[in-house]
This record gives structure tokens, sequence and C-alpha cells, in this order.
């Protein structure tokens, strides 16, 4: 058909969300080494226009809110000529990895965020 099928635009949420963590400095592979799983816990998208293979995908990602528990991000999809192709939001969840349980966000992620 020529667009991209909807089930890549959660793979982009996730790209743009650990570009995100690197642009703080905070590698997701460095928190599951401590101990911490960062599981998403509710995703939504809403589909404006379809990409074509060709497109150039751009995706700005924007925190909801101080981190607690968890996380939400909002995010947008603009193709190269600035067209809106979708929106969606993700809600993570900080759980320790041994116990499974939810923790507070790390101070690391709060104080490079400014809380």
């Amino acid at each position: 058909m020529g667009v991209v099928h909807h089930a890549n635009y959660p793979l982009y949420f996730e790209e743009a969300r650990l570009n995100w963590l690197d642009n703080l400095e905070i590698s997701y592979a460095t928190m599951e080494k401590d101990g911490i799983m960062l599981p998403v816990y509710k995703i939504s998208v809403a589909y404006h226009a379809p990409a074509h293979f060709d497109d150039v995908l751009s995706v700005t990602t924007s925190l909801v809110g101080k981190p607690t528990a968890k996380i939400v991000f909002d995010y947008r999809i603009l193709n190269q000529e600035e067209k809106l192709i979708a929106t969606g939001s993700t809600t993570l969840v900080f759980v320790d990895a041994t116990s499974r349980k939810p923790i507070a966000c790390p101070k690391i992620i709060l104080d490079r965020l400014g809380f």
C-alpha cells in the first residue's frame, strides 16, 4: 500500500524515548544494570495522516509532569513537510528488577530534569 504499517509507531516512540534519555546522559542499559527496569504500562497512538515509505519522519518527545513511580511522555511525529502524521503518549513505570515492584523515579533523573 506504500504506507508505514501502524505497528511501527510504538517503535518510533521507543527510539525517541531512548534518545531523550541519552540527551540527559542517562543510559537505559546502565539503569537495568543498576536493577531498575522501565516497562511500558500504557500506550496510545492517534493516526492523523499516513506516513509513506520515502518520508523522513521526526519525533518530538515531551515529558508530561514530574516523574514519580511513573513517567509519562507525549509524542508528535511529523514528516519532512511538517505535516502531522501521528501523536501519542506512553506511561512507563520504574520497577525494581529483583522485586518487580514499582519504585520512585531515580534521583539522577529528577536531578537532570531540575526537580
